[in-house]
């Protein structure tokens, strides 16, 4: 069966630019899995623009299915951001919250501070080294681990020399090619997918996928484990509905 990860923080975008809790992330969340999601997904940057470091703490008790923490590790040792005095009265960077938490899983993402979304995967050849001491330190703590990395055998050949158990496809170019040629769209993307199959490791999607190519993405590629989806799915429920589009969302992926 695949996943269903709902990334909830365009929820946290909206309730910051107003101030105060509303809307509820933490309640937002409990609902997702009420009903039906199988995995939240957060990304607290830096800035902490719209997940913040606090809200991770808050939702680790609550969340019953898995939890999965997306960010990129480097350079966040030292961080102290405004909101970062939270467990213990100290400053916490990625890597240090993850290993006090210690969610289902942590997605090592390389996206650069103040960028408005993730665009690219790793390149697990120039970060191997780094990767492996990552991934190393995570695993110590009983926490599964997924690389973010575009469609490309050989880097996902090089980011299962790293040790990790899964890697998430980055799916935006099947998205903005899907419209004008599904079957071109999805070619690298199965050829990708069928590489970490040969590898041995776990196979996530996420990126811009969405009630118009899922089930197709699905289609193809059936041993996928799980998709995180936050954007379309958050913008679909302001027309359905959360249990509506969560229910479409789940039906994409035949549940």
């Amino acid at each position: 069966m695949t996943r269903l990860s709902v990334n909830i923080n365009k929820v946290a975008t909206i309730r910051n630019a107003r101030g105060g809790n509303t809307p509820n992330v933490l309640q937002f969340a409990i609902d997702c899995e009420r009903f039906g999601a199988q995995g939240i997904t957060v990304h607290p940057r830096p800035d902490e623009r719209h997940i913040r470091y606090s809200d991770v703490y808050d939702l680790k008790p609550a969340v019953t299915t898995e939890f999965n923490i997306e960010g990129n590790p480097r350079g966040e040792r030292d961080h102290k951001g405004a909101n970062h005095s939270i467990s213990k009265s100290k400053p916490y960077g990625f890597i240090d919250l993850v290993k006090e938490i210690r969610p289902a899983q942590v997605t090592l993402v390389p996206d650069a501070e103040g960028v408005l979304t993730s665009n690219a995967g790793w390149d697990t050849v120039k970060h191997q080294d780094y990767l492996v001491d990552v991934v190393k330190e995570f695993k110590a703590c009983g926490i599964r681990v997924s690389i973010f990395i575009d469609a490309d055998p050989h880097m996902i050949e090089m980011a299962a020399k790293t040790g990790t158990d899964r890697v998430e496809l980055y799916t935006a170019d099947y998205a903005e090619q899907y419209a004008a040629n599904r079957e071109s769209a999805i070619a690298p993307f199965v050829k990708a997918a069928q590489a970490a199959r040969d590898c041995g490791l776990g196979l996530n999607a996420g990126h811009d996928l969405s009630l118009e190519n899922l089930a197709y993405f699905y289609q193809c590629i059936p041993w996928l484990d799980e998709v995180s989806i936050g954007h379309a799915l958050i913008s679909d429920a302001l027309y359905l509905g959360i249990e509506e589009t969560i229910h479409r969302y789940l039906g994409c992926l035949g549940n």
